[in-house]
């Protein structure tokens, strides 16, 4: 959880209000933002947030901001406006579009830094850095003197060895691949950029670089000082909406320090997106019904009373109807996707010391489900039948699911925002899973024989995420006299001790098994899983060296 470390007096200047010096007194005032107190002195307080989701947090800030509406010293939606454009244009490289493309920037003009201030902007970069951007791989945020800065900017890439310039805390020129091999923050973070053959830059009209993103700033542009009054704020990173998002909330916390904001022009070279102008400050709307916010309090309040709890909560208010209302969500609240967040921040604004304990009305009894008690008869049988059970992930990657098993590319469930290429996407079938396990154990002793009872995912439009968890079992044998008939002796003792007897297979070709030695399983005239020996290709792809023989079942079909 994201701690944040602020200093008592200007805590209390943006605030307004004298804060209690006693640590549990201040503990329930810091319960509307889910903040508790780590450390107490006259001079500083430590805050851990306990809401992760709640990147608008993580300054001074964002925090009096929060608990001037919570303690009814302000009301309703607080309005960034836009003072004018500040004239700053940014050309972007095509190049850019598969190594970093996206880029936001402001101008926030009349700030009288502190030594304070600053070191509070700082750890708000580096948190939003770290988490929201994904220890800058989605995001990364550079600030600068803009009065040293001369527009157009140009974001652009740079070969490695031919661009040099001082980065932030050093005194010599250091060119690209210097920076990632010396500097502390290229050798932590190099490995976002590195496997490029051209890197990212940008620099201003006067070819003065600014920044490397993702990596470091320039020492001569890049260093925010006291005697700073006109800033540049910019954020580059691989997801245009955390781009946006990060931008909004840097703009909105230096605004709250009385700072004046000016737009910047994205010039875009993509098909898909042209022209932007930042930052975008717009509120959003969301529609919230009465009747569901009070099902999921456990007690009512009326449309008036919600509407004051959500000016509390900093709100705006929309139209409102007889059983609806219309809320405005400021631009800093990136973590609001649905009615329950909201419903969520009204219940806290009314105070959840004020909600009425009560018993649970129906008391119930756990047991194992029947879906469970089947999983576990199936392992203990295969157990029985001298397989060694695995755990793998569920996540994996299209090249193991469907390339490796000589399958072609088919629709599978994949992650928007990946950490690892290996694990890009959810499996819609355990075998491959197995097949890799194997792999990575080929110094073991032959034979092997293992079997995984594991979720596999496919897609279901009937489904609230359009997706559905399947229940599978599948088995390997490898060893260098592994066939069919091996394998299908196991799946009749399997079938025999769960007590099945309408089931037969009959002979298909599949990509990954061999023809004429593979099968599908039918149980009461439906397909629920493939039998076979497997294909000395796919064997090949997983530097298997003996053959193997597997099947796979959907066990909520026999259920």
């Amino acid at each position: 959880m994201p701690t944040i470390e602020v200093e008592r007096r200007d805590f209390e200047s943006l605030l307004g209000l004298e804060l209690p010096g006693d640590m549990e007194e201040l503990d329930d005032m810091l319960a509307y933002v889910k903040g508790e107190v780590k450390h107490l002195d006259e001079q500083e307080i430590h805050i851990e947030v306990k809401d992760s989701n709640r990147a608008d947090l993580w300054s001074v800030e964002g925090l009096a901001r929060a608990l001037r509406g919570f303690l009814s010293l302000e009301k309703g939606l607080r309005d960034y406006v836009i003072a004018g454009s500040s004239g700053v244009n940014v050309q972007v490289d095509s190049k850019l579009k598969n190594i970093r493309p996206y880029i936001g920037c402001a101008v926030v003009k009349g700030i009288k830094f502190t030594d304070m201030m600053i070191r509070g902007v700082m750890r708000l970069q580096d948190k939003l850095d770290l988490t929201y951007g994904r220890n800058r791989r989605r995001t990364s945020i550079g600030l600068y003197d803009f009065d040293l800065i001369s527009p157009p900017l140009r974001y652009s890439v740079a070969i490695p060895e031919q661009v040099s310039f001082v980065p932030l805390d050093f005194a010599e020129k250091m060119s690209l691949n210097e920076i990632l091999e010396k500097h502390p923050k290229g050798i932590e973070y190099g490995h976002i950029v590195r496997s490029h053959a051209v890197l990212p830059l940008l620099s201003d009209s006067k070819d003065n670089v600014l920044s490397f993103p993702p990596i470091i700033n320039s020492n001569d542009l890049g260093r925010i000082t006291e005697n700073t009054r006109n800033v540049l704020i910019e954020v580059t990173g691989t997801s245009n909406e955390t781009v946006l998002n990060s931008l909004n909330i840097m703009v909105t916390s230096l605004a709250d320090r009385c700072g004046k904001i000016f737009t910047a022009e994205v010039h875009y070279p993509y098909k898909e997106r042209k022209n932007a102008v930042t930052p975008q400050l717009e509120t959003k709307t969301m529609h919230i019904d009465m009747a569901d916010m009070n099902r999921l309090f456990g007690f009512k309040i009326t449309m008036k009373e919600a509407t004051v709890l959500l000016g509390k909560a900093g709100y705006g208010i929309g139209k409102t109807r007889k059983n609806s209302i219309t809320v405005k969500i400021p631009c800093y609240r990136i973590d609001i996707m649905h009615p329950v967040d909201i419903a969520e921040d009204i219940a806290i604004a009314y105070g959840y010391n004020k909600i009425k304990p009560r018993w649970q009305r129906l008391p119930t009894t756990g047991s194992t489900s029947s879906q469970t008690q089947f999983c576990n008869l199936a392992r203990e049988i295969m157990v029985g039948l001298g397989f060694q059970e695995t755990l793998t992930f569920t996540m994996t990657s299209p090249e193991t699911l469907q390339t490796k098993m000589n399958k072609k590319r088919e629709k599978v469930v994949e992650i928007a925002n990946p950490r690892m290429v290996t694990l890009t996407c959810l499996r819609n079938w355990v075998l491959p899973s197995l097949l890799e396990f194997l792999s990575h154990n080929t110094h073991v002793e032959y034979p092997q024989r293992i079997f995984e009872v594991g979720y596999a995912v496919v897609f279901d439009e009937k489904a609230e995420t359009k997706t559905r968890n399947m229940a599978k079992l599948a088995c390997v044998s490898t060893h260098p006299n592994a066939n069919f008939t091996e394998i299908k002796s196991c799946l009749d003792a399997l079938f025999l001790n769960i007590g099945l007897r309408q089931w037969k297979i009959r002979e298909t070709t599949h990509p990954s098994f061999i023809s004429g030695r593979t099968a599908t399983i039918h149980f009461k005239d439906r397909e629920i899983g493939i039998i076979g020996e497997i294909h000395p290709q796919v064997l090949n792809n997983f530097e298997l060296k003996s053959p193997a023989s597997a099947f796979e079942i959907n066990l909520e079909e026999l259920m």
